[in-house]
């Protein structure tokens, strides 16, 4: 049976069909969900993609994480369900609570658009497996709220528990603190991050790198052998 990974749409997100696209490459079915519908359509995994939800008004994500559909992301979520936030999606799942800290706006208050360097940090989420931890990979990054933010304890467990899933490497496009790029839960099932790997699973197009792919067939290798 083919995998099922579904891609929730809210007002203003931007990386759904690409993300759908994405899913389809790595040899999955992309399943689309609408952020007023509490069906998740007995989807095996979802993805927040990229945007601004809501048009970032109030905060990046505070709006969409009140949306009907995240009610049911949120419990599934906390049961196991594997969720992947990406840039906005990273933002929706602090905002939910299912990942510490919160995003900011980029410390030199500029839109960035760019080619980012990255280092895996963990390769053992439900997301990463098809990575090696320390590889170096390139993801497009694409934010204005982008930094990511916590206390100093937080950032501590972060560290010391190995939840780094991601971190930005030659320079910092954000000020995020630690240089975090992406982190996970204590579990492994729910992951965020700021850049776009869904932008590079075909060498014809975006960066002319696949270094993106890994997520999508990291999870879809989950699901097949759960």
């Amino acid at each position: 049976m083919t995998a099922r990974i579904g891609v929730v749409t809210f007002p203003g997100s931007l990386d759904d069909r690409d993300t759908q696209r994405a899913i389809r490459v790595a040899g999955a079915e992309p399943v689309a969900l609408w952020h007023k519908d509490k069906d998740l359509k007995q989807v095996d995994a979802v993805v927040l993609c990229g945007g601004f939800s809501y048009g970032d008004y109030l905060r990046a994500g505070a709006i969409a994480r009140f949306s009907p559909v995240m009610d049911t992301v949120i419990d599934q979520a906390r049961a196991g369900l594997p969720v992947l936030g990406i840039c906005n999606g990273f933002q929706i799942l602090t905002e939910a609570h299912l990942l510490p800290g919160g995003m900011l706006g980029n410390d030199h208050l500029h839109f960035i658009c760019r080619d980012q360097k990255l280092r895996v940090e963990n390769a053992d989420t439900a997301w990463t497996t098809d990575y090696e931890a320390g590889q170096e990979i390139h993801i497009p990054l694409k934010n204005m709220d982008g930094r990511y933010v916590a206390d100093q304890r937080t950032l501590d467990e972060l560290e010391a528990e190995g939840r780094v899933a991601f971190r930005y490497l030659d320079v910092n496009p954000n000020g995020s603190l630690n240089d975090i790029a992406g982190i996970t839960n204590a579990a492994g099932n729910v992951v965020g991050l700021m850049p776009h790997p869904e932008h590079a699973v075909e060498s014809l197009i975006g960066t002319g790198r696949t270094d993106g792919l890994p997520f999508f067939t990291s999870i879809l290798k989950k699901l097949v052998s759960a």
